[in-house]
């Protein structure tokens, strides 16, 4: 719960209600809930601006928490794709936020389209650090029109280490692309141990500078102008930004479609994001049953300890997903 905008102190576990199912819903007992860069905007917020959305002074919505895996516990009336006892797994962003209860809960209730089948043999851990980073992985490597990068092409991924970053570079790998992954010293290996080709530390080496042009770069947190990465896109290239703070968001809807007509690029913000799509996230379970995709689990924290699993994440020191275990 927060009952203001900040820091992850202004987070607290609190006794709340068990939810109760309404019609077309399902109550969800939680098994396991992932941190996510969004938890982390939404608390701030950034970029400033959607405080004319979530609350002007505070925030109308005081849960927190959208990647969530757990056993169906209950069902409300007209429910007639899941029962109790189903593995289940959801993205709550997709369905207005955190629903009642949000993800770091015991229990969350909500729409029953809101939820999809776990897979057999997948954990509950790497359900939940599906939902909204990977689907953003697999859309940002993936115009409106359908485009894709093609095998051989040149791909970077600026933030290669924390989210949306690891799926990604597995991604593109699975289209057969060679990869870079750009992220900070200590996370080098850790890029290169989920099929990076190349790797860039962003401490001592702006990628936008080095002479080097790509076919596709997506940028999971924008800190380049649409100048400075066009220098390093080939003739025709894709650059896909995920999010940022307010100038990067405003220059990524305004500026970057005159800016592409008049260079040839394709640039842009991610306006083509679909939330836990259907179709892409049986894609995300076909490239798991491959073994092409595997989330990468940095750490583990207990529900009393989600300040804490919010400070990692925040200070940017997880590898991969933090998962919370109520």
């Amino acid at each position: 719960m927060r009952d203001r905008y900040g820091s992850p102190d202004v987070v607290r576990v609190e006794e709340v209600e068990k939810p109760a199912p309404g019609d077309g819903e399902l109550l969800v007992r939680v098994e396991a809930a992932s941190v996510n860069r969004a938890d982390l905007d939404a608390l701030k917020p950034r970029p400033g601006f959607v405080r004319l959305f979530t609350g002007l002074r505070a925030p109308r919505n005081r849960r927190l928490g959208i990647d969530v895996a757990g056993v169906v516990e209950a069902v409300g009336g007209a429910v007639a794709g899941h029962k109790p006892g189903d593995r289940v797994f959801s993205d709550l962003f997709a369905f207005g936020g955190a629903t009642p209860g949000g993800a770091f809960a015991e229990y969350v209730s909500g729409p029953e389209r809101a939820f999809q089948s776990i897979p057999d043999g997948m954990s509950f851990d790497d359900a939940a650090a599906l939902p909204h980073s990977a689907v953003l992985a697999i859309q940002g490597l993936r115009l409106r029109d359908g485009r894709t990068p093609k095998a051989g092409d040149k791909v970077l991924i600026d933030g290669a280490s924390g989210n949306v970053g690891p799926f990604a570079v597995q991604v593109a790998r699975s289209m057969g692309a060679e990869v870079t992954g750009v992220c900070r010293t200590e996370k080098l290996d850790f890029v290169r141990s989920l099929g990076a080709d190349h790797v860039i530390d962003y401490t001592t080496t702006d990628y936008t500078k080095t002479g080097e042009r790509y076919d596709w770069i997506v940028d999971t947190d924008s800190h380049h102008s649409l100048l400075a990465v066009r220098h390093a896109l080939r003739p025709g290239g894709v650059y896909v930004t995920l999010g940022g703070t307010s100038w990067p968001i405003f220059a990524g809807i305004l500026v970057a479609p005159f800016f592409s007509r008049a260079v040839g690029n394709r640039m842009g913000l991610l306006l083509w994001w679909r939330p836990f799509n259907p179709p892409d996230v049986e894609k995300l379970k076909a490239l798991i049953a491959a073994g092409k995709l595997k989330p990468s689990i940095d750490r583990r924290y207990p529900l009393e300890q989600i300040v804490e699993a919010l400070h990692w994440v925040d200070d940017g020191h997880s590898k991969g997903k933090v998962i919370v275990i109520p």
